[in-house]
């Protein structure tokens, strides 16, 4: 699941005067997704700029984030300098894709909004409900991906080739990565259950701030997913 969100986050918070709201999380996530594209836009037209600090940035990121994780009542000032950082970042890394592969930018961005929309349809009309065993497979599978991933970065770390059919455009590496942005379009589901779940236990109203932050988390994740596949197909 969303390493961020879980059902014990909205818990031993305190209340306020005001309590956090579906409809204010909303809005914040459409805040903070329009920050997120001003900064890909910004990393998109200055690769040059943009470029060195590749590497800064994913730290910076990194430690917002954990940040964010720990202090969620700074959420509201955290969250938009996050996603700014964040866009800088899918700015950049979509440029090169877009390179190698001219068109993949505007498939890839279609596709993330498409299954944002249809898991967010298929929640709300109740196709797809959260139960325990819904919470446990994804749950399991994430796990099971993001091991995956850092064994794969430990392997090239020590100048391994990795795991290769992370990467292979053979048949198993497209069943994978179709696999993958799967698991991680079932993550919206969880994330859209504990935010209402957040809401209903009237949790202080900076938890729309996070709980915004906690689904570009998995949008992020979805898009470079979607990204990677359509590589793959291109391949």
């Amino acid at each position: 699941m969303n390493p961020v969100l879980s059902n014990k986050t909205f818990s031993n918070l305190g209340y306020g005067q005001e309590t956090m709201t579906v409809k204010g999380t909303i809005n914040k996530s459409f805040l903070l997704w329009a920050i997120l594209a001003a900064g890909a836009y910004l990393g998109w037209t200055s690769p040059n700029v943009v470029m060195p600090l590749v590497w800064p940035l994913v730290i910076v990121s990194f430690v917002l984030a954990i940040v964010t994780v720990f202090k969620k009542n700074i959420s509201p000032w955290t969250s938009p300098v996050y996603a700014f950082l964040e866009g800088l970042f899918l700015g950049v890394i979509t440029l090169i894709f877009e390179k190698s592969y001219p068109g993949i930018a505007v498939n890839a961005i279609f596709l993330t909004i498409s299954v944002l929309f249809c898991m967010l349809f298929a929640f709300k009309a109740g196709y797809i409900r959260a139960t325990n065993k819904f919470y446990a497979v994804v749950g399991v599978s994430t796990f099971a991906i993001m091991l995956l991933y850092i064994v794969n970065l430990v392997i090239s770390l020590f100048g391994g080739a990795g795991i290769p059919f992370i990467y292979s455009s053979s048949t198993f590496g497209i069943l994978f990565s179709i696999f993958v942005v799967i698991i991680a379009s079932l993550n919206l589901i969880i994330d859209f259950d504990i935010i209402q779940k957040g809401a209903m236990s009237g949790a202080p109203k900076y938890m729309e701030w996070y709980g915004g932050f906690a689904l570009m988390i998995t949008l992020v994740w979805l898009y470079l997913e979607i990204l990677r596949l359509l590589t793959k197909l291109r391949n």
